[in-house]
């Protein structure tokens, strides 16, 4: 693949996480970066010259995807630098945990307490954001059991590649 086409790539997925999670750009970027980039694995530096971002920049998007664990630092015995790539962990899904959404809709309750003489127009963000929190809490764990069987299949038939960690 063509350096430019992974560049644009990468600047595609940091607008797309910029605007939908409230990434900052370099973080995004880094992260389509590394979908793309061969081999998988890039020292701090590599990253910097690949993506024409200085050193701070994909250091602070570095510690940042590590947060959300999204990318990782490794480091092969006898080098002195570390090895970004993608974490494993990240092509896992996420916010699928049901406890999430019903402490979401715990807080959105005590929203609507504050409200309980309020108009009805008034409540009403809050109740439709408790009742979409109570019905991912319900829903989620049985999707998520769809999508493992679905992902088994595809790697049992080959469409998708078996995981190596």
């Amino acid at each position: 693949m063509p350096h430019d086409a992974q560049l644009i790539f990468a600047d595609h997925v940091g607008r797309f996480y910029a605007r939908q999670y409230g990434f900052p750009p370099m973080a995004g970027r880094l992260l389509g970066y590394l979908f793309v980039c061969d081999p998988p694995q890039q020292t701090i530096d590599e990253l910097g010259d690949a993506m024409l971002a200085s050193r701070s920049a994909v250091t602070g998007a570095v510690k940042l995807l590590e947060s959300y664990r999204m990318a990782r630092r490794t480091r092969v015995a006898g080098e002195r630098v570390d090895r970004v790539s993608l974490d494993p962990a990240s092509q896992q899904p996420q916010n699928f945990d049901s406890a999430i959404h019903r402490e979401h809709a715990a807080l959105f309750r005590e929203g609507l307490a504050l409200l309980a003489d309020a108009p009805p127009d008034r409540r009403a963000p809050l109740e439709e954001m408790v009742a979409l929190a109570e019905f991912l809490s319900e829903r989620l764990p049985t999707l998520l059991d769809e999508w493992h069987t679905r992902r088994d299949e595809l790697r049992r038939t080959g469409a998708l590649p078996a995981p190596h960690n």
